[in-house]
């Protein structure tokens, strides 16, 4: 087992509204935000992870929510600050910001690059203003587009767009008239996802009719050749990418990688190789308790057993198209690939998994019946 890159997770709880669909951990904000605390509550759970980067540098930052765009340029300044004081950067490190449109600043968006932000995720989801209404989103068609605009003015060289399909009464056409106008702002990243119903969310409780699978096929068939056609080329099962620049930081999630968490309900996931295990870490979910913690905040640790590990490893890294060298799986778990091979054998025969050279990967069918193929394991 050898340490892999290391990444660094913050999470921003806050956002101006909860949206019906979402079933992350985000919190409606009232008030004043208590930004200065967080900044610091987020600097002490830093210090208390630092032994666990084992001397390696972030080879990349993602700041999510929430809407972490609700927080000044100078809050993320510090925060980046101090993980950089502390830990370190690689000198190439990717560090993703994520933004609402509908809380875009030119002002901000000026300040986050000069605090070192350099690629910005913007969470669209639909230009369509009907549909975003569907969807409980704060911001306007119009105001996508006005956000992109000030990133380009800010000097952002580096965005992905996130675009949602399968929406309530969505038709083929207007989901491709959605990615449509994605692409003619030139992104450098596209996440297209469908639209799932999670538990505990208002679309939950209260279902939207949503498009059935004839529809959905048509969507999903007619949206990956209009991407394709224009440059971006799917990497993973959401993810599309023009000229290599896909997220880093989510293929070192997908690569099986090591990352740090901070921030109310942040998940870490870090290998401790003199010990031959992989641990979980997740904080205290709720903001408010993660504020009056003054020691730990880590809510749970959970040190995973060997015999989860290739389902683990594959629930990530099969996400990918193009799968990942075999030797990640033993560099990774600790374990030999004799402990797959009976299951990935039947998987080739299957015509699910390609034959087992340097890499472990899917077919395309493979890919798209990804749930039986993450059974074998």
């Amino acid at each position: 087992m050898k340490l892999p890159p290391l990444a660094l997770y913050v999470h921003v709880p806050w956002c101006v509204r909860k949206c019906p669909y979402c079933d992350f951990n985000s919190h409606q904000a009232v008030g004043v935000l208590p930004e200065a605390e967080y900044v610091q509550a987020l600097i002490a759970d830093l210090d208390c992870e630092r032994e666990r980067a084992q001397g390696r540098r972030f080879g990349s930052v993602f700041i999510g929510g929430g809407t972490p765009s609700l927080f000044s340029a100078p809050a993320i300044a510090a925060v980046l600050d101090a993980a950089d004081r502390r830990i370190g950067f690689t000198p190439d490190a990717e560090i993703t910001l994520e933004a609402n449109p509908g809380t875009a600043d030119a002002d901000n968006f000026r300040g986050y690059r000069a605090a070192g932000v350099n690629r910005l995720s913007i969470g669209v989801q639909s230009f369509s203003d009907p549909q975003l209404a569907a969807l409980g989103r704060i911001h306007s068609g119009g105001e996508a587009l006005r956000a992109f605009d000030l990133a380009r003015a800010a000097g952002f060289e580096n965005i992905n767009l996130d675009l949602m399909h399968c929406l309530p009464g969505q038709t083929p056409a207007q989901a491709v008239a959605d990615l449509e106008q994605a692409i003619a702002l030139a992104p450098e990243h596209l996440s297209w996802y469908q639209l799932t119903i999670e538990p505990n969310t208002l679309f939950y409780r209260k279902p939207p009719r949503l498009p059935d699978e004839a529809v959905l096929e048509a969507i999903n068939t007619a949206g990956a050749t209009l991407l394709d056609f224009a440059g971006y080329r799917q990497y993973e099962v959401s993810a599309h990418a023009r000229d290599g620049r896909h997220s880093r930081h989510n293929v070192n999630y997908w690569e099986f990688g090591d990352y740090i968490g901070i921030g109310a309900g942040a998940h870490g996931k870090l290998t401790d190789p003199d010990a031959g295990c992989i641990r979980r870490r997740r904080k205290v979910r709720h903001p408010r308790e993660y504020l009056a913690r003054d020691d730990d905040r880590c809510a749970e640790q959970l040190t995973l057993a060997a015999v989860d590990l290739p389902l683990e490893f594959f629930l990530n890294a099969l996400r990918l198209n193009i799968g990942v060298p075999a030797r990640y799986f033993a560099e990774r778990t600790g374990q030999p690939l004799t402990v797959i091979a009976g299951p990935w054998s039947d998987l080739v025969r299957q015509g699910l998994a390609a034959p087992l050279t340097d890499r472990l990967a899917t077919t395309p069918t493979g890919h798209r019946f990804l749930d039986t193929v993450l059974a074998a394991f």
